[in-house]
């Protein structure tokens, strides 16, 4: 009897030992993601598992079922793991309106700019993942968390509740890194891109990730988004359109042309101005209008209505906002209770504003402007 116990921890050793070996670095991941300030709707992660955006470019995963797919591989090492995202078409091939606002402004409280950001979506669960890559810039990014997996029924509330985290690291919707670029992403219905030439593909929230990890300015993530192919998954029925923001000041929304293969289309802040905005419609000139039309954004979502708003806001403070102005601005175009045609409810899951000198972020989760989490890449 003895000999066998003396077996059986030996196995255990063993088993210990080689799960340490191959999940070592994902259960140091997970063993740092918690909630933030008691909030059980809005976590924090330390990523420090290996991932490797090269092999993501070659495998040319764009489609949600392909970026699971290849999650999944790299996370499970053989062993199968169930995932499952959200985002999926309704019976019309619609998904759900994605609601945003983003704004870059000059910063009235010290050097550099500001960059806000409203996520409107659904009371969702919100991750925020800090990451250092060996070879890439450090950032922190926001992820809807309901994109891999969670709802306000499912939480990581156990280790293995928290597997599904880890697919954090190609999903983010918004973030800002060392260099103090910034990238976020709004919805444009039925403007899915699919970029298809001899160029790698890369999926909605991939190339976020790609800009965060490998561009220092601008112009640095434009001609990284000329070497691929932009592909949103057409399952969806949605598409995209983002802004991309430096330290320097230097801002463009990125757009694809439906009308000329999905080119891309780039509408810069002119410069001198200390501010520029996008919400869910077109801003590029061959399809720009002030009045709501389907055809270039999401009427719905009052596009037209919030990004009249957010503008005339900036416009009153010449584009130079504090800290609390930009919170406030956000908090104009924000959303509560906002009835869809598909009988759903609508609300703006977080306010995030960027210090792009001081790499900070202060967000505000569901609503609640009476509470800021900071977080700082410092």
């Amino acid at each position: 009897m003895k000999k066998f116990f003396l077996w059986l921890i030996a196995i255990l050793i063993v088993l210990a030992a080689a799960v340490a070996i191959i999940w070592g670095k994902e259960i140091s991941t997970l063993s740092t993601l918690h909630s933030v300030g008691g909030n059980p709707y809005l976590y924090e992660m330390d990523y420090k598992a290996a991932y490797d955006l090269d092999d993501m470019i070659a495998k040319e995963v764009d489609t949600n079922a392909e970026l699971l797919n290849y999650v999944v591989g790299r996370i499970g090492k053989g062993i199968p793991i169930k995932m499952k995202s959200s985002q999926v078409a309704d019976e019309n091939g619609q998904v759900e309106a994605i609601n945003c606002t983003s704004f870059q402004a000059r910063n009235a409280d010290g050097d550099g700019f500001l960059y806000g950001r409203n996520y409107d979506y659904f009371k969702n669960p919100t991750l925020v993942t800090h990451s250092r890559p060996k070879h890439g810039y450090a950032s922190l990014a926001v992820t809807d968390m309901s994109h891999v997996g969670y709802g306000l029924e499912k939480l990581p509330t156990t280790l293995l509740k928290k597997v599904n985290a880890l697919a954090a690291i190609y999903a983010p919707v918004d973030g800002i890194n060392e260099k103090g670029v910034c990238m976020s992403i709004m919805a444009l219905p039925k403007q899915a891109s699919q970029q298809d030439t001899p160029k790698p593909d890369v999926g909605t929230t991939a190339i976020i990730r790609l800009v965060l990890d490998r561009c220092a300015t601008v112009q640095e993530a434009l001609d990284l988004i000329a070497t691929v192919d932009v592909r949103h998954d057409a399952a969806v029925g949605s598409g995209y359109h983002y802004m991309i923001a430096d330290a320097a000041g230097d801002c463009a929304v990125v757009e694809f042309d439906r009308e000329d293969g999905w080119k891309t289309m780039v509408v810069r802040k002119p410069v001198g101005q200390n501010a520029m905005a996008v919400t869910n419609h077109l801003l590029s000139p061959k399809y720009y209008t002030t009045e709501p039309d389907i055809y270039v954004g999401n009427p719905n979502s009052h596009s037209w209505m919030r990004y009249e708003k957010i503008c005339a806001f900036l416009d009153a403070h010449n584009g130079i906002l504090t800290q609390d102005q930009a919170q406030e601005g956000l908090a104009l175009v924000h959303w509560q209770d906002l009835p869809l045609p598909n009988g759903r409810v609508e609300d703006t899951q977080y306010s995030n504003v960027y210090d792009q000198a001081a790499l900070t972020l202060r967000l505000r989760n569901w609503n609640d402007y009476g509470t800021t989490c900071n977080f700082s890449l410092k």
